[in-house]
């Protein structure tokens, strides 16, 4: 159960994920996927067959969403896709039970708010925590103005919840100190990546041009503004020889910053995971500046793709984001020019590294293996499978069959 249309554009890690459940799920495992309808093609309540990468699903859309705003943060409850997706769900919660049939049947949740809809369903659910932050964090989402909300629906989704998949281990600590009693239910399963699409690739250095990738949303907490100052500094040190490539379709004129970078900046809109793994293949290096994260896909693509990162030091990133091998963490500084320095001058140094071959993409894409959607959808479904009383082994194929 998700606020998107699997055909659809919209964008980021959850998002990723979900394309990765639906594209990777055992071939004995039906899945039906409640989501909400982009092109307004779809009959609402009614299930839909799809082909996701080769696999089939059965889709249900409860609520109709317009492609121009999936991508966009709710300014007000009533933009809120979340409590269309919710209102939209109740309203078809027959529809809902007649498409699960008798079961046996579990719920994968990614949003605390729909942890209802499975109590309702009878559903035992799985949830995911990806990682919102903290009250007092960047965001652009409505989490931050109905904090208290937020903090109830996640008490009560932990509560529920058969199971709790953690992204990170940080997360597992919080949950430790605030849910002391869901702490038996929750363990690290994060995002993953397909270490065959995403496949190391030699770096092409022979026009001298630095090239920076970043893939997502431009929301608040990923400090945009950072991006940009970080390149137009770059731009300076490396006498114009650097490109900024953003995959995405947020607007980035909306940032002052960018208007120094636009220029050097290539926007290639939404891309499929064929398209992201193109593109990967032909930059240098990935930038990452969040105030806080889950564990982002772009970062595990990246690394899969042979590409090293230069990152703002967040806990999860340690191991995965290592000097001399995969990149460079820095700590934050007093204020985004601070920032941006520090940025630039280890990435002056990664392309030197670059250029004169010591780094190995190889090497690199190894840090993704652990990651590999082999082993995570395998875990995945097995806790599926012991809730829902079919101890059957997991096939999950490397790629859509």
């Amino acid at each position: 159960m998700y606020t998107m249309d699997p055909r659809g554009a919209k964008v980021g890690g959850i998002e990723t994920h979900i394309r990765q459940i639906l594209a990777h799920h055992p071939a004995d495992v039906s899945v039906l996927f409640v989501g909400t309808d982009e092109a307004g093609d779809c009959t609402l309540g009614a299930v839909r067959p799809l082909v996701v990468e080769g696999r089939s699903i059965d889709f249900l859309p409860v609520a109709r969403i317009r492609a121009q705003d999936v991508n966009h943060a709710a300014k007000s409850l009533g933009q809120s896709i979340t409590l269309h997706y919710v209102l939209g769900a109740l309203r078809h919660l027959r529809a809902i039970r007649r498409a699960i049939g008798p079961g046996p049947a579990t719920a994968d949740l990614h949003r605390f708010e729909f942890a209802p809809l499975a109590r309702l369903l009878g559903l035992p659910a799985f949830q995911m925590v990806h990682g919102e932050g903290s009250r007092g964090d960047r965001m652009d989402s409505l989490i931050k103005s109905y904090w208290y909300l937020h903090a109830l629906g996640e008490r009560l989704a932990l509560r529920w919840a058969t199971g709790i998949f953690c992204v990170n281990p940080a997360i597992v600590a919080r949950i430790a100190k605030e849910f002391p009693k869901a702490l038996p239910k929750a363990e690290v399963l994060t995002v993953s990546v397909d270490t065959g699409l995403f496949s190391p690739h030699p770096f092409a250095c022979g026009d001298g041009v630095f090239r920076i990738v970043f893939a997502g949303r431009l929301d608040a907490f990923k400090d945009p503004a950072l991006i940009f100052a970080t390149v137009a500094a770059l731009r300076t040190r490396l006498g114009g020889k650097v490109e900024l490539h953003y995959v995405g379709a947020s607007d980035p004129t909306r940032f002052p910053e960018f208007a120094a970078v636009s220029d050097i900046t290539v926007r290639h809109g939404f891309q499929d995971a064929r398209g992201v793994a193109r593109i990967m293949a032909l930059c240098h290096a990935g930038i990452l500046t969040s105030f806080f994260e889950g564990m982002p896909c772009f970062l595990l693509e990246g690394l899969a793709s042979g590409r090293p990162f230069g990152a703002i030091r967040l806990p999860q990133f340690e191991g995965l984001i290592e000097a001399g091998t995969s990149g460079f963490l820095v700590e934050r500084g007093a204020d985004t020019e601070t920032s941006a320095a520090l940025m630039v001058e280890h990435f002056a140094g990664l392309w030197d590294g670059i250029r004169l071959g010591r780094l190995d993409p190889a090497a690199i894409h190894a840090k993704a293996a652990p990651y590999a959607v082999t082993v995570q959808m395998n875990r995945l479904f097995a806790r599926h499978r012991a809730v829902q009383g079919r101890a059957a082994p997991v096939d999950v194929p490397a790629t859509a069959a």
